[in-house]
């Protein structure tokens, strides 16, 4: 399963701020810019845009796929524990139980969940976050140049 982000709409830029009233008239009275020497925001800041959404939702399915994984075959395991006795002593081989075999199968699907995890973090998360840090980089960059 894919997940592609919707595209990149930037909010629009907030309105011109209220007029300033002189009530210190000891401080220092900035002059306003004109308008032409403000350069337009291409985007809008890292704060305003859904990209951390989108990286808190797709870390948020990483954690329930590999949580889900583990503690559901266990929840499975106790459950057949308590409720299936008759299968969980039966054997399946000479001597083995078939609860033993389901205990044993525990760590291969443990070892499951964190490959999950991992598959879903190189896939899904790492790219987000990798968009949002060179994002924030380039925006660092274009308030040092200011």
């Amino acid at each position: 399963m894919s997940y592609d982000p919707p595209p990149y709409r930037p909010y629009p830029p907030p309105p011109d701020a209220s007029p300033s009233y002189d009530t210190y008239p000891w401080a220092p009275q900035q002059e306003p810019e004109p308008a032409a020497a403000r350069r337009p925001q291409r985007h809008a800041a890292l704060g305003h845009h859904s990209d951390l959404r989108i990286l808190r939702s797709a870390y948020r399915w990483q954690r329930r796929v590999a949580t889900l994984t583990a503690l559901g075959y266990f929840t499975l395991f106790l459950i057949l524990s308590a409720f299936a006795p008759s299968f969980m002593t039966s054997t399946v081989t000479d001597g083995l139980p078939t609860g033993l075999l389901l205990a044993l199968i525990q760590v291969p699907v443990t070892w499951l969940a964190i490959a999950l995890y991992e598959t879903t973090a190189r896939r899904h998360v790492d790219p987000i976050a990798d968009r949002i840090r060179k994002q924030a980089q380039l925006d660092a960059k274009r308030e040092e140049a200011r």
